[in-house]
Parts: C-alpha cells; structure tokens; sequence
C-alpha cells in the first residue's frame, strides 16, 4: 500500500481547475520528488495534501485514510509535516523557541527536549545559537530552522517545498545533503523543487507535471534522460 495516494484529484481557484485529475502514489521510505515550471501546480498540490486548499473532487489517503474534509491540524495529526517555500521561521522568536512550535502537539517536555536533541545533532550549528532570534541569522541558517522545526513533528512524511530559494550554492549543497540524511532516518519525503540536476540526484522516484496535469513520471535516474524533462528542463 502506497504511504500517500492522490486519486483523480481537481483543485481549482475561483472555479478555474489548476488540477486536472491528477494521479500519483508515494512509496513509504523514499525520496519522492514533483517537477516543474511556475504556474505547473505544484504548490496547490501540497494545499490539497494539508486540506489548505481541498480538492472540488477526487481522494487523497495517508496510510489508508482519506484526508479529504480533515482540517489542516488533524492533517499533521497524521503524521504530515510541510517545510513551506520561504523557510517562514518566526524571526523574533529563537532558535530554541520556534523548534518548540513544531512539536505544538506534544505535552510532555522531556519528549519536546529528547526531540530537539536529534535536530541538534543533525544541525550543530542551531545548537550553538539556540538562544539567539531566528531572524538575525542568514538565509541558510533560517533554512536549518525552518527544517528542524518540521522534524519537531516526527513526521513520517515531510513536505519539503523549493529548499532551495534564494539559498547560495554552498547551502543549496548542504540542504539536499541533509535531505537525504532525513531519509536515512526513516522519514519519506516529498520533495517539490525546480533545482532539477540535483533533486534527481537524490530522488527515488519523481513525478512532472505541466499545467496541473501529469505528464512524466518514473525512477529518478530515468526521468533525468527523460526527452520530454529534457526538452522542459535542460533545454
């Protein structure tokens, strides 16, 4: 059974479908990636997946249960966690504190500590200034922050929206290293990018859509010798 399943889904604003009964199922354990262009879908994909903006029709199941009608916290619930485009950490919070805000559902603050332990471990760099705001660091950092935060949750899938933006080179390098160390802990992640040499580098499996509809989709490796990702991407 797949981890996430999205079955003939349409999703549309002001009446105007920007899904077009798309199709797609993530395995549990893998890096899964969606590609393509501005305006191809691939935020309003996550909207429906966190109940943001729901599907007018089609089924979305987590694990065997349809999210569809389930409010965006009881979506988390479930095991989801989304690091949105943008990092949007809460700068005049810190380090420690906006950590915190991920494990909003958990009530017991050995567990809350235990958890901001591994994402310390995973990022020494926010350990050494948990203390400080989040908003006085640099774009990468936030980038770090905005990432432990979503692992705060414990998710068994984590949503990872266009890690790349405005990040320099060097980061760009670090975010998808850490990306794949995520992965090595067990965790399945939806990786949604426009960096395409290096999201197939460490993807398993991608899909491509193009106009809200599908329009490639295989193993990674494949996809990256694709004509038609060629032609869209590689020029």
């Amino acid at each position: 059974m797949a981890l996430l399943s999205i079955d003939n889904i349409a999703t549309a604003y002001d009446r105007i479908d920007v899904l077009h009964d798309l199709s797609l199922e993530l395995e549990e354990g893998r890096i899964t990636c969606i590609l393509g262009a501005n305006g191809a879908g691939k935020s309003t994909l996550i909207r429906s997946i966190l109940g943001l903006t729901p599907p007018n029709r089609g089924d979305i199941r987590f694990a065997g249960q349809s999210l569809i009608g389930l409010p965006t916290h009881r979506v988390i619930a479930q095991g989801i966690a989304c690091i949105p485009e943008g990092r949007r950490i809460f700068p005049k919070m810190t380090v420690a504190e906006n950590l915190r805000v991920g494990a909003y559902q958990v009530a017991d603050p050995a567990e809350i500590a235990r958890r901001a332990d591994e994402v310390y471990a995973l990022f020494p760099r926010l350990k050494e200034r948990r203390d400080q705001l989040a908003g006085t660091m640099s774009g990468g950092e936030q980038a770090m922050v905005s990432i432990g935060r979503g692992l705060m949750a414990k998710p068994r899938l984590l949503i990872i929206d266009e890690p790349s933006l405005g990040l320099s080179p060097l980061y760009v390098k670090e975010n998808f290293r850490i990306i794949a160390d995520i992965n090595q802990l067990g965790i399945s992640v939806l990786l949604v990018e426009q960096n395409v040499h290096q999201t197939l580098a460490i993807s398993h499996y991608g899909f491509v859509l193009s106009q809200g509809r599908l329009v490639a989709h295989g193993d990674a490796k494949r996809l990256s010798e694709n004509d038609e990702v060629q032609a869209a991407y590689f020029g």
